[in-house]
Order: structure tokens, then C-alpha cells, then sequence
């Protein structure tokens, strides 16, 4: 006999559907868990804070201007931007395990270990995000105000803070964007969403990635197609995933029914 799931809901070990209320609870322990892990990663991120600082002041264009602290919290404001920095990379992947430790009950034994190896993808793309936001899109975008300062002859003295939330700004919520694929294709295992849902909204979807991609770049037309398209494309092959992980999803189901019918006849019979 293979596992029997509903994604209405899930079943207590003794049998019968589990109360809305012990869902509820469930949830709530569920974001309790997450909200430790953060704040642990924000306190360990602390200690990281310091050499990640230290490696990006390195770099360009970061090297090449010099960083002034125009206020005594300053240096305390970087170090805080940078441990809630690393704790998401530690976050994000240990929240979409609770979520799918959440609805674990309601999954078969095949969907519980395929939507379990979601979650080091999500670390995956989200360091993938990082990547190309850090080396791709910010040069750009600080290359033209850069350029926009120097034609109207002032002087570049930047504040840390100011720099490094200029930074911040670009490449936190591109990042998290990268978690698009990971995150459309858990919920289509689960029977959350699917590929006909994914589609009515690809209008509203790509004027999204659109206007993402105009806000933090500089306003001219290359530098909003060099964000804007890629992330077009990203929700273009989350589409794509959706498709194939809903036809499989379809085929186990009517399995399953095929089954249970042989299953009754069986028992008809007998």
C-alpha cells in the first residue's frame, strides 16, 4: 500500500484530518524556529561582518574612493546591514525547509524527498542572485552616477553607510528574486500553484520584472534590459519547471486513483 496525501490538509498519526486550530499552532511554531535561526544568524553574522567588510572595501569601484563616516553609528548601522546579509543566506533555505516540513503530512513519501531537495537549491539560487547582482549590476549602476557626478564637477566623497545601502538596495532583492524557480516549483509540487495560473499571470509578471529592473539600475534603456530580461527569463523557465513538475504530479494522482480503483474492485470481489 503506498502513502495516501491530500494537500487540504494533514493527518494526525492516530488518523482524521488535524483541527485548524493545531494547524495554526503548527504554523506558528513553524515561524518561531525561523525567526531563531535569524536572529542566531544575525549574531553570528556579527563575527562574519567584519573580513565580508573588509573583502568588499577591497574591491571595485569600492577601492578605488574613499569612504568617510559621517555619524558615530556608522560602523555599528555596516555591521548590522551585513549580519542581516549573511543570516538570509542561512535563513532563506531553513524557511523554505519549516514550510516543507509544514505540509510534509499532507505529501506522499515521493513528493516529501523531491520537494525536500528544493532546499539547498534555494541556497543555490540565492548565492547565484547575489553573484549577479554584486558583479554584474551594481558596477553598472554605480558606474553611472559616477559618471553623472563627475559631469557636474563634484567632488566623490561617499559615506560608508550611504555606499554600502546603495549596494544593499541592488543586490538584496535581486537575490531574492533568484528564488523565484525554487519557490514556483515547491508550490507546484505541492499542489499550491500550476503552470494555467503561472500563465494568466505572465502580464502582471513581466511588468513586475520590468519595473524591478528600472528601479534599481541606472535610467537609461541598456541597463534596464540587462535586469529586466533576465529576470523576464527567470520567471519564463519557472513556468517551464512548473509545467513538467505539474504533468508529473497529474500522472502520480491518477496512479494513485487507478490504484485505489483496482484496489476497490479488489476488495468487491473478495
Amino acid at each position: 500500500m503506498t502513502d495516501r496525501s491530500n494537500s487540504a490538509g494533514a493527518k494526525q498519526p492516530g488518523g482524521g484530518w488535524m483541527p485548524l486550530m493545531e494547524h495554526i499552532g503548527e504554523l506558528r511554531k513553524r515561524i518561531i524556529y525561523v525567526l531563531i535561526v535569524f536572529v542566531l544568524g544575525v549574531a553570528g553574522g556579527l563575527f562574519g561582518a567584519g573580513p565580508l567588510f573588509d573583502y568588499l572595501i577591497e574591491k571595485t569601484p569600492a577601492g578605488r574612493i574613499e569612504l568617510s563616516a559621517f555619524s558615530p553609528w556608522d560602523a555599528i548601522g555596516l555591521y548590522m546591514k551585513f549580519a542581516f546579509v549573511i543570516s538570509f543566506v542561512v535563513a532563506i533555505p531553513f524557511a523554505l525547509y519549516q514550510l516543507w516540513a509544514f505540509v510534509r503530512p499532507a505529501l506522499g513519501r515521493k513528493e516529501q524527498k523531491a520537494t525536500l531537495k528544493y532546499v539547498p537549491g534555494a541556497l543555490v539560487m540565492f548565492l547565484a542572485g547575489l553573484a549577479f547582482a554584486y558583479f554584474i549590476v551594481f558596477p553598472m549602476a554605480y558606474r553611472f552616477t559616477e559618471g553623472i557626478t563627475q559631469n557636474m564637477g563634484l567632488n566623490q566623497m561617499y559615506g560608508a553607510g550611504q555606499y554600502f545601502s546603495f549596494m544593499f538596495n541592488i543586490v538584496v532583492p535581486l537575490a531574492v528574486l533568484f528564488e523565484l524557480p525554487v519557490v514556483i516549483l515547491f508550490l507546484t509540487r505541492i499542489g499550491i500553484l500550476n503552470p494555467i495560473v503561472l500563465r494568466k499571470l505572465r502580464r502582471i509578471a513581466w511588468l513586475i520584472m520590468v519595473v524591478v529592473g528600472t528601479v534599481i539600475t541606472p535610467p537609461d534603456v541598456v541597463s534596464d534590459l540587462l535586469v529586466a530580461v533576465p529576470l523576464v527569463a527567470l520567471y519564463e523557465f519557472s513556468v517551464l519547471l512548473s509545467t513538467i513538475a505539474f504533468k508529473k504530479r497529474a500522472e502520480r494522482l491518477r496512479a494513485m486513483e487507478l490504484e485505489d480503483e483496482e484496489e476497490d474492485s479488489y476488495a468487491a470481489t473478495t
